[in-house]
């Protein structure tokens, strides 16, 4: 069946093809000679918003002697300190700075009015205790049974157990993104904050567009595809650094649940677990400043390869797996 379209429609799909086109070739290949610059081009990483997660009445994770809470706003200071230092022409925003709890959608709008290039959440991870039972012995227990002269008495001999628990052993660090079927809930927050990430250049594209049109929505599909790629490949770096510092990589992974504030921002988005606070030793690495600056130290190298590759055009580097390659988080987690 052939049906007749109006010149704009033309015009409309046109233009999707030249802009699909150049975000494939932009994508899939990494060019030896820098960039021509343009007045209109931004930097493909100017903000980085960091989360110390939890905070106020929300006290995360326990330790023996510590709360989740502190332990990611200490770490997220740091970080935030070292990026200043060593990248200083990147702009930092903290969702928060004390021991307050902002809620998931005031991080998500505070990242989103920011418009942040990278959203970062800090966390501690937490494994139940192991519980153990031992047969210390039987109980004689004396019940009767039947009534009158059938009446009788009747011994039984019960196993008594001692229960105790000790620590999980569990340690390492793990990176999450949000899950790929999750990708439309991201797609809903980008269209949700369109006008904030608009550069002149995107704008003059997308004026023509109908917001509903089907040229539009594969735009915002690429844009999400191109988001959780990138948030991929920090999250392998991430856990990369992590290795070479000695710490268990636990690997990087989609997380199904918990973690609506990746979604809900319209940037690449990782959450990091530092170290098991149930752990005693994880506990104490996690609050001494020696564990903090080395993990910092992970992060912050991380993200230069980060940014490096970004500004190569976004080629990944050669060490970096396909973001596909990377698992889903086990059920439960």
């Amino acid at each position: 069946m052939i049906c007749k379209t109006n010149s704009s429609t033309n015009i409309g799909m046109k233009q999707l093809v030249v802009m699909v086109m150049a975000w494939v070739i932009c994508s899939s290949f990494h060019v030896s000679e820098p960039p021509v610059k343009h007045e209109f081009q931004r930097k493909p990483l100017q903000t980085i918003v960091i989360d110390p997660g939890h905070g106020g009445k929300d006290e995360g994770a326990p330790g023996k002697y510590s709360f989740e809470k502190n332990v990611a706003l200490a770490i997220s200071l740091k970080l935030q300190q070292r990026i200043a230092q060593e990248m200083p022409d990147i702009n930092i925003v903290m969702t928060r700075t004390t021991d307050t709890y902002p809620s998931l959608y005031d991080r998500a709008n505070l990242a989103n009015q920011s418009k942040g290039d990278l959203f970062i959440s800090i966390h501690c991870n937490s494994a139940d205790p192991i519980r153990h039972r031992e047969l210390t012995g039987y109980k004689t227990v004396t019940s009767y049974k039947g009534k009158g002269s059938k009446r009788r008495k009747v011994t039984s001999k019960v196993p008594q157990y001692k229960y105790w628990t000790e620590a999980n052993p569990a340690k390492g660090t793990e990176t999450y993104i949000w899950a790929a079927h999750k990708n439309e809930a991201k797609e809903v927050a980008m269209r949700e904050n369109e006008a904030l990430f608009m550069d002149s250049s995107s704008s003059k594209q997308m004026q023509d567009f109908d917001p509903d049109s089907p040229q539009k929505r594969i735009l915002y599909s690429l844009k999400t595809r191109q988001y959780f790629d990138r948030s991929a490949s920090l999250a392998l770096t991430v856990e990369d650094e992590f290795i070479k510092v000695g710490r268990v990589s636990r690997e990087a992974r989609q997380r199904q649940v918990g973690i609506w504030v990746l979604q809900a921002t319209a940037m690449p988005s990782i959450l990091v677990e530092t170290g098991y606070i149930s752990n005693p030793e994880e506990e104490d690495y996690l609050n001494s400043e020696a564990g903090q600056n080395e993990l910092v130290n992970a992060l912050v190298n991380a993200l230069k390869r980060y940014r490096f590759s970004l500004e190569s055009h976004g080629a990944p580097s050669p060490n970096t797996p396909a973001p596909d390659s990377i698992p889903a988080a086990p059920a439960g987690n």
